[in-house]
């Protein structure tokens, strides 16, 4: 469920993303430390839009861990915008990915 349907993009994005919900938690932001429980809007091999009840800086640094426990990234906070209500949507670029994401490079 995407909170800005008609919201353009500042930047020009190399792949595709599939709107997808998966449970994921957040750690590292500075302001509230402690991991957030929440979930994707969409996602891609290198990164996802995450919902989060916290703001993130660009370029903040954090972990994305799935609630599987299959996938670990550390990973680049690319933007983050109020959504309508509560909380921020929060592009990640994945930097350091381990172990299933749930988009995997076709080679």
């Amino acid at each position: 469920m995407t909170k800005f349907p008609n919201q353009v993009h500042p930047f020009h994005r190399a792949e595709r993303r599939s709107p997808m919900e998966i449970g994921v938690y957040l750690e590292g932001n500075r302001q509230a430390p402690g991991a957030e429980s929440t979930f994707t809007e969409n996602v891609s091999e290198r990164g996802a839009r995450v919902v989060s009840s916290r703001r993130w800086e660009p370029n903040d640094r954090l972990t994305l861990v799935s609630r599987s426990g299959e996938f670990r990234s550390s990973a680049r906070v690319a933007y983050c915008q109020p959504m309508q209500g509560d909380g921020f949507a929060v592009g990640v670029e994945f930097l350091e990915p381990r172990g299933r994401w749930v988009v995997q490079n076709a080679r």
